[in-house]
């Protein structure tokens, strides 16, 4: 059984094709890096499993079930969560609440008339925070900590949300390299219950991260395979090394 498995994805914007008769398989619990050059169309790929572009053509299965005509927030409820190249959280709002937000989204408490939640909300947002080594913060703005803060409270967001299958766009873009080594810790601690597909643009930080690599390029999958079949494959070297 595959954690994801796309069939013949394809979307077009204004004619010109970003996604073309993509095809690949994700076994469960595995580390899958997605790699190519800007505008190969990776996000894209991901909008695209998580329904937030609809496709032109092709299906999205997750752990066998076809969710290709399912919202976005029935994909969360089917295990799928993600993060996004772009941070999107609530910067005036604490990181226990940001989380606490990504909580109620699977839970049927109500939001009362003074924005706060249930206490024992707050006390799984707090224990969700702990997980990524920020629980100590929990008080704190979104807009008073660092980026690479926001970047682990992200993460935490996605994990709150309790995925089978965790996509993750970039998490290592911007941070300096004490952050990278940071996030790339807490990747690699995340159970393997949980399948992660991960985009990364720079190749050579994310590699390590991975079980098996695919290579996009211009909407399409050019390369896949092992991290040493991937750096030897000629086309690796022709599209994403420049050589």
């Amino acid at each position: 059984m595959a954690a994801l498995r796309l069939q013949n994805l394809r979307k077009s914007f204004g004619g010109l094709p970003a996604i073309s008769d993509v095809s690949l398989e994700v076994a469960p619990g595995e580390r899958r890096l997605i790699i190519g050059p800007n505008g190969a169309g990776k996000t894209t790929l991901f909008n695209l499993v998580t329904g937030d572009l609809p496709r032109d053509a092709g299906n999205v299965i997750l752990f066998e079930e076809d969710v290709t005509r399912l919202a976005p927030h029935h994909r969360v409820h089917r295990g799928l969560a993600r993060t996004y190249q772009i941070i999107t959280l609530f910067p005036k709002d604490t990181l226990e609440h940001n989380i606490a937000l990504s909580l109620l989204g699977l839970s049927k408490l109500r939001w009362n008339a003074f924005r706060s939640f249930d206490a024992d909300l707050y006390v799984e947002a707090r224990a969700v925070l702990a997980r990524v080594g920020l629980e100590h913060l929990a008080k704190r703005g979104i807009a008073e900590v660092a980026y690479g803060d926001k970047r682990r409270v992200e993460i935490a967001m996605a994990l709150a949300q309790k995925p089978r299958v965790l996509l993750l766009d970039e998490p290592l873009a911007g941070l300096s390299r004490e952050e990278r080594a940071t996030v790339k810790q807490l990747i690699a601690a995340i159970p393997r219950e949980v399948t992660v597909v991960m985009i990364e643009h720079d190749m050579d930080t994310a590699l390590d991260m991975a079980e098996r690599i695919t290579v996009l390029h211009y909407g399409r999958v050019i390369v896949e395979g092992t991290r040493a079949e991937v750096v030897a494959d000629p086309k690796t070297r022709e599209v994403y090394l420049g050589h």
